[in-house]
Order: C-alpha cells, then sequence, then structure tokens
C-alpha cells in the first residue's frame, strides 16, 4: 500500500495527464505510465543511479543533470521529466517507486480499467483469452486488463480475481462445491 507521501504526488500527476489540458493536446496518459516504468526498471538495474538519487548528499543540481542526460537517453517525454525534477526537488525520488505503482492504479480507475489477475491449469490461446475478456467486460462493465498465471492443481478451467471478487470455473473448485453440498446432507 503506498504512502500517504505517494499516493500524493501519483494523484496529482493522474490529475495532469487525465485533465482537460492533457486532453486537449492529445496526450496519452499510458505512456507516461509507460515512461515512469522504464525509469523506474533503470533505477532498479543499476545501484549507483538508485544510491545517486536518494542521498541527500548529492545536489539537486548534479541529480538533475543526470537526470536530463538519461531523458535524452530514454526519449522521456517532458512531462515526465518535469515530474522526475519536481522529485528531486523535493527529495522524493525514494518514493518512486510506490508513487508509479500508485499512478498506475489511480489511472486504471480513472480510465476505466480493472485488474484481473488470472490462474489458470494450461496457456490460454490467444483467441481463448480474447473470449475471457469480453465475458469479464461484459461481467464488470470495465475495460480488463489481465495477469496470467499457472496452477496446474487447478485441473482445469479458470479463477479470475477482480478486487475481492473471485470467479471460479475451475474443476477444483466444482469439486469443492460438490463436496460441500454433499457432507451438507
Amino acid at each position: 500500500m503506498p504512502s500517504a507521501v505517494s499516493s500524493r504526488y501519483a494523484r496529482a500527476l493522474v490529475d495532469i495527464v487525465t485533465g482537460p489540458a492533457a486532453t486537449e493536446a492529445g496526450r496519452d496518459p499510458k505512456a507516461v505510465a509507460v515512461r515512469l516504468a522504464e525509469f523506474r526498471t533503470l533505477l532498479a538495474e543499476s545501484s549507483e543511479l538508485r544510491i545517486l538519487f536518494s542521498t541527500p548528499a548529492v545536489p539537486a543540481a548534479k541529480k538533475k543533470a543526470i537526470l536530463a542526460e538519461l531523458a535524452s537517453r530514454l526519449e522521456l517525454d517532458a512531462l515526465t521529466k518535469n515530474f522526475l525534477n519536481v522529485l528531486i526537488d523535493n527529495d522524493r525520488m525514494i518514493f518512486l517507486g510506490e508513487i508509479a505503482e500508485a499512478f498506475d492504479s489511480l489511472l486504471d480507475e480513472r480510465l476505466g480499467v480493472v485488474l484481473a489477475e488470472i490462474t489458470t491449469a494450461r496457456t490460454l490461446e490467444e483467441a481463448e483469452q480474447t473470449q475471457l475478456a469480453d465475458a469479464l467486460h461484459a461481467k464488470t462493465g470495465k475495460q480488463v486488463r489481465m495477469n496470467f498465471s499457472l496452477d496446474p492443481n487447478l485441473i482445469g478451467g479458470i479463477v479470475a480475481r477482480i478486487g475481492s471478487t473471485i470467479y471460479d470455473g475451475s474443476v477444483r473448485g466444482q469439486l469443492d462445491r460438490i463436496r460441500g453440498e454433499l457432507t451438507a446432507q
């Protein structure tokens, strides 16, 4: 769960990328999420950069100069670069991971997208994934982004979790329900 500080920064960035000015400029909010994720990955892969951006002993001007160089290499848009500069100015780069997670979550909420954790016994074909996305869209009324994982213990079928709601269409789940009905009698 993101901290209050992370949530505030994430909410401010979501307001900017989904606001009227962003819409008029034709800015894609998901592009900002992708760029933040790329920068976050870069920091995760480089302990030197992570230390540099999180250490208060390094002057903000030096951090900004390094960010400018990285921004040109990563082809960061001006908005993302400016946001990262704000984090540097306020000594909040250590919260970048939390901010990015909160941003993704708030952006999905604002755009009407729900995350579905899908567990299957086998890998689904592309056509099956499309059918599942359509069925979940019909059930929720929202656009669905799916994360897949495999669990051979399901025997067959699918378990989908959206928020706190679980749709269990697995063979194991059906057998458990039948067992429960038989033992209740």
